[in-house]
């Protein structure tokens, strides 16, 4: 519920079946099925301020500072008035809740955006035009072609014949090809009767609401009659209506009860590394405080016995003798409020400053600005910034996030020539670029202009009418199962089952053989502007064994002729000795096409004759009707005629991938980082994509492909892969699996010699994620790359939790769609991109922008600048409040243990609110080890982050020796100093109000010059900053201690006189020189030998930059080319093709069928059967 929404959240029953009566709103309302409103808002109005103080409390801090605020409103412990305890921690709590109430306001208008779209509801007989909030289960609803599902809906009926409807998945499971979902005949027979359709009250029960996208099981009872219901028969919410003019649907599941929402995941509370740390550490700090207040507490009850009698002038006794026991008991919880300032409130306010500047500088960045988009990069959070400079583990999506979802036709061989290439003048190879001179189709009117290609032999060869040339270009328009709209004259759009076969027929379009409309018995193709109409006579489908496709065809000539195209090795398999040498030469084209990333088939082709055609055809009907072993009877069929083939050439295309994701990939693994793909697209897709980001590669000791249909048989891969990558026995590694303990536990890092891969799909995921966890994550873990193919939604955010749950790691997840949203709510920090398939991962995530190589700036740049500048920050704030706070300590061995404080009370005050905030908020802003260009160029800057080597629980500890030690400086220095010192004039400066000046105006001194030390990159701001804070030190101390002060407010400001009293003596400018170079001379000797001694990486590159004054590389900017023997052929949906469909005629619409009579009298393939 968002925050400004008045609506509460209801408890809902655990539902264990759906059941629903279409067009009954009543009947359906008593089950209490939620609407069809979504949430991704983690408030509301009334549940904010509870939830959001628990949130904030969660921080062990805001609950020590609730704490001292108690503390400080009983007057017998409290020194200090209980406001400045509160104000600032309502500073911080207030500071906090806007920006929190201001990131959900913005989840919630999100969710206004999608729940206020507009659909047409059937309502009392009459279509009704209403909000999406506003469906309910039970509802039809009407929706027009290009538009998003609104629900998880049971198909009605459609546009197109027999109930078919085609719909995209591409924000369900990243797939653009399309799927077709049919109707039952008793409800598509109602077409798009209104009133037909409100009169239709069929109830339906069905499994509850999950999250399985591929299952479905429930029954229609209707007219006293019960339909089995699937999964073909339903369509889920984030689908989009392709090439269907309309359809009618009737809601199932709604809202939060969708698919797509249950796969969502709940919007988790994100803390940082940094944070969960500082919890740990104001554990010690107050555990810390404790010691040394018990310390002084005893030291105050044995003073008041044994001393205080002797100091009743400066410490009166209340009650004679005193109780020195409760005494000390009261001074203990006084010295809790005075060194308090351990662990100063002022820390998370500047930590949330450091982190807004952070968030902001990725706003501005320039560099990840988009412009094709006008899509600049965007902090959704303010709160996670540093740990983008610890990233170890990245979880990438595949369609939108690393490829543009674009196939292009690259280049081809045809009749042992390869086209492709741009060539020069001279006839050599030439490098594409933006001036080089494109192929004009302008002699085609029905060209697509999108299309590109850069070989212009290609084109003179189709011009002077080369045999083999039309005849790969027939073959491309003829052989495949798009479908063609004409939406206006001449403007065609392809509908294409997977996107390779679109590219292949599109680029046959523009090469003049124009694929325009197709029929159950015909295809009708533009030759060179001539039409002709193709008898199609049988499609031999796609599937995943076979790996081709095949189509007989008759010629307007009446020749008949079988085109076939596939993968390269099943192709060859079915040629005919005359084309060995065509084949070698083939050959050696795909192999560079392989080479290059890039998707090849092989293009084959045979003229049959009359007679034994018509005897293969009468057994193949008798085949597709045989009741036992049709698909071995059809298998062997297909295997007689798909034989003696002639090669015709070879296809290569380009799954076009994002600019710079392979030199971002790259750049990133010199960065320690490991990159995991998880896709729901199918495997060879994602390993053709593994291969062309150079993630996976040829010199891979091996890569494992994982498959098994049981735990077991999974568990034995897993098992042989680690064993493989660790060089040593399975047994061995099985007896290590059992001494597993079965609490949890971290995996510690192991390393193998070499380089390896794993790709594992969903159905084998599925029993590695249940019951093989830690052996699946040992077994990944050792490879360089993962691949998970055909995971689901929920699956990809379980490997996330998995890699958290058992792995000491900062993981990143990134993706650009709505299957990609539980992933990117999983991980630590989720990244969404601007893509193709709509803003759901976007508003998930933490990050935004519009291209994938913009995260190597995200990290490298931004994040370990942000990590760098909050652990400088945060060593140097706990050594400056360390610093301050000891004094106090020491000051109680000299003042009875009487919880007095050191400092002037408007100097503790005044010291983290304006003395020491800006200069360390300076340096956390603008500090850089390096450039950017330099950080960029050397990834290996970024490992630091990863194992917190800047900032972990050893470099607390050493900030707290620092800190002791200065203090010990800086208390003992000048009470040396001042020790029966006297002025010029003889009068004495020992007194407390001069101890005080003198030991502040030390304190300030040392921890400017410090972080003056701590400061690499110096900007006009740092130095105003720096020195002229000091300066407002002296300026304010000055004017405190004035008469005109004092006679204005007496008892507000005591310390009359003090300044110019003290600091007109060289003798205490001496001491203040003295302080100061003690308390820094030691650090910059530690760091002059670990510079010397233990140098780290980024000592050495800034040495380097010094000496040699060089300028930043920049980074090469190349294609990653690999040599490789492996050659992809997929270029269909994996899933059977839709060659049965349409030889069927049942996605044919009626009115547009041209049946065209054999002049032979031979009838069609469908006519035979009828």
């Amino acid at each position: 519920m968002p925050l400004f929404d008045s609506d509460c959240t209801r408890s809902k029953h655990i539902e264990q079946e759906r059941h629903l009566r279409a067009n009954d709103r009543d009947f359906n309302q008593k089950f209490y099925y939620v609407d069809n409103q979504i949430k991704t808002s983690k408030y509301n109005v009334f549940t904010f301020l509870p939830i959001n103080l628990f949130e904030q409390f969660q921080r062990i801090a805001n609950a020590y500072f609730l704490f001292l605020l108690i503390l400080q409103l009983i007057p017998q412990v409290s020194s200090l008035s209980w406001y400045t305890t509160v104000v600032p921690l309502m500073l911080v709590l207030i500071i906090t809740a806007v920006k929190d109430a201001i990131d959900d306001y913005h989840r919630y208008q999100s969710d206004n955006q999608v729940n206020n779209r507009e659909v047409m509801i059937l309502i009392n007989g009459k279509l009704r035009k209403e909000k999406w909030m506003h469906v309910q289960v039970g509802d039809i609803i009407k929706m027009e072609n290009n538009h998003f599902v609104t629900a998880d809906l049971l198909l009605l009926s459609s546009s197109e014949p027999y109930g078919l409807l085609y719909i995209e998945t591409a924000e369900l499971d990243g797939e653009t090809n399309l799927k077709v979902k049919q109707a039952l005949t008793v409800t598509s027979d109602m077409g798009e009767n209104t009133q037909a359709l409100a009169d239709f009250d069929g109830e339906v029960r069905c499994e509850a609401p999950n999250n399985r996208l591929d299952k479905f099981r429930g029954a229609l009872t209707y007219k006293e009659n019960k339909y089995s219901l699937d999964n073909e028969k339903i369509l889920l919410r984030g689908c989009t209506l392709r090439n269907t003019e309309w359809c009618y649907g009737l809601v199932i599941f709604a809202g939060q009860d969708t698919k797509l929402m249950q796969n969502s995941g709940l919007s988790a509370f994100k803390r940082t590394n940094i944070d969960r740390l500082m919890n740990v550490l104001v554990l010690w700090i107050f555990g810390f405080l404790v010691m040394m207040c018990t310390v002084l507490a005893i030291g105050n009850s044995v003073w008041e016995s044994y001393k205080g009698y002797y100091f009743q002038v400066y410490l009166p006794w209340i009650h004679k003798p005193p109780n020195s026991s409760f005494s000390g008991f009261l001074m203990f919880w006084s010295y809790v409020i005075i060194l308090n300032t351990v662990v100063p409130i002022s820390l998370y306010v500047s930590i949330e400053v450091i982190r807004l500047g952070s968030s902001f500088y990725i706003d501005w960045d320039t560099k990840m600005y988009y412009p094709k988009k006008n899509t600049p990069a965007l902090a959704r959070t303010t709160t996670l910034t540093e740990e983008l400079g610890q990233i170890q583990y990245i979880f990438s999506d595949k369609t939108g996030t690393l490829t543009q979802n674009i196939m292009i036709f690259n280049k081809c061989t045809i009749n042992g020539k390869m086209y492709g290439h741009a060539c020069d003048f001279s006839g050599q190879r030439a490098d594409i670029t933006a001036k080089t001179e494109k192929v004009d189709f302008a002699f085609n009117s029905m060209a697509d202009p999108k299309f590109v290609f850069y070989d212009h032999s290609l084109m003179e060869a189709v011009k002077i009418c080369d045999p083999k040339v039309h005849e790969f270009f027939r073959l491309l328009s003829l052989c495949h199962t798009v479908m063609s709209e004409e939406k206006q004259k001449g403007l065609l759009v392809y509908q294409a089952q997977s996107p390779d076969e679109g590219a292949l027929v599109t680029a046959a379009r523009n090469f003049g053989f124009v694929f325009r409309s197709r029929t159950p018995e015909t295809i009708t193709i533009v030759e060179m502007g001539e039409t002709k109409i193709y008898e199609l006579l049988s499609i031999l489908d796609f599937d995943n064994v076979r790996k081709r496709m095949s189509v007989i065809v008759r010629h307007p000539d009446k020749k008949l002729y079988l085109y076939c195209k596939g993968a390269d090795t099943i192709v060859f398999e079915r040629l005919n000795s005359s084309s060995q040498q065509l084949r070698d030469i083939t050959t050696s084209h795909l192999d560079e096409f392989a080479g290059d990333g890039l998707r090849t088939l092989a293009l084959a082709y045979k003229e049959l004759d009359e007679e034994s055609f018509d005897n293969w055809q009468k057994r193949y009907q008798e085949a597709s009707i045989a009741l036992e072993n049709r698909d071995e009877q059809l298998s062997e069929l297909y295997e007689e005629i798909e034989k003696d083939l002639k090669l015709l050439g070879a296809t290569a295309v380009e799954d076009k991938l994002q600019d710079g994701v392979p030199q971002t990939i790259q750049t990133l693994s010199k960065a320690n980082i490991k990159i995991w793909v998880l896709t729901g697209d199918k495997q060879e897709t994602a390993v053709n994509i593994g291969y062309a980001c150079n993630m996976l590669h040829e010199d891979m000791n091996k890569i494992f492909i994982i498959e098994g249909s049981s735990a077991e048989e999974v568990r034995v891969e897993l098992r042989k892969a680690s064993a493989t990558m660790k060089e040593r026995d399975q047994a061995e590694d099985e007896v290590i699996s059992i001494k597993q303990p079965k609490k949890q536990f971290f995996l510690p890092e192991e390393h193998v010699n070499g380089e390896y891969g794993l790709v594992i799909n969903g159905d084998t995921l599925a029993h590695a994620l249940e019951d093989l966890e830690v052996e699946f994550l040992k077994a990944a873990c050792l490879c360089k790359t993962v691949i998970c193919c055909r995971a689901t939604p929920l699956q990809k955010a379980q490997v996330v939790e998995l890699v958290k749950k058992y792995k000491k790691a900062i993981t990143l997840a990134i993706g650009d769609g709505a299957n990609d949203v539980s992933m990117i709510k999983a991980a630590h920090i989720g990244v969404g991109i601007s893509g193709e398939e709509g803003t759901q991962a976007v508003l998930s995530s933490d990050f935004s922008f519009a291209q994938f190589r913009y995260l190597q700036r995200l990290l490298l740049v931004h994040g370990r600048w942000s990590y760098l500048r909050m652990c400088r920050f945060l060593r140097y704030f706990f050594y400056k409040n360390f610093a301050f706070t000891f004094v106090h300590f020491w000051y109680g061995f000299f003042c009875g243990f009487s919880a007095q404080t050191v400092y002037d009370e408007w100097f503790i005050t005044l010291y983290n609110l304006v003395y020491t905030s800006l200069p360390v908020l300076a340096m956390s802003l603008f500090e850089q080890d390096v450039n950017d260009r330099w950080s960029m160029a050397y990834p290996q800057l970024y490992e630091p982050g990863q194992f917190n080597l800047y900032f972990s629980k050893l470099a607390f500890v050493e900030c707290i020796i620092h800190g002791v030690y200065s203090s010990l400086v800086l208390f003992f220095i000048p009470y040396g100093a001042l020790f029966e010192a006297e002025r010029d004039d003889g009068k004495t400066v020992s007194d407390y109000q001069s101890f005080a000046l003198i030991a502040q105006t030390c304190l300030l001194v040392a921890v400017t010059l410090q972080i003056a030390l701590d400061t690499t990159y110096w900007t006009a701001i740092n130095h105003f900053f720096i020195w002229g804070s000091l300066a407002v030190y002296f300026a304010i101390t000055f004017t405190m201690y004035s008469n005109g002060m004092y006679l204005m407010f007496p008892t507000s400001f005591p310390f009359i006189g003090t300044a110019r009293n003290a600091l007109n003596q060289p003798h205490v400018w001496l001491t203040i020189f003295l302080t100061a170079v003690m308390c820094v001379l030691p650090v910059i000797l530690v760091r002059y030998l670990k510079g010397e001694l233990k140098p780290t990486f980024s000592n050495k590159l800034r040495c380097r930059i010094c000496q040699m004054k060089m300028i930043p590389p920049k980074q090469a900017i190349s294609r990653l080319k690999r040599p490789s023997v492996r050659r992809s052929a997929y270029a269909f949906s994996h899933q059977r093709g839709f060659g049965a469909l349409i030889t069927s005629g049942k996605n044919m619409r009626i009115r547009t069928v041209n049946l065209i009579p054999s002049k032979t009298g031979a009838s069609s393939n469908v006519d035979k059967q009828k």
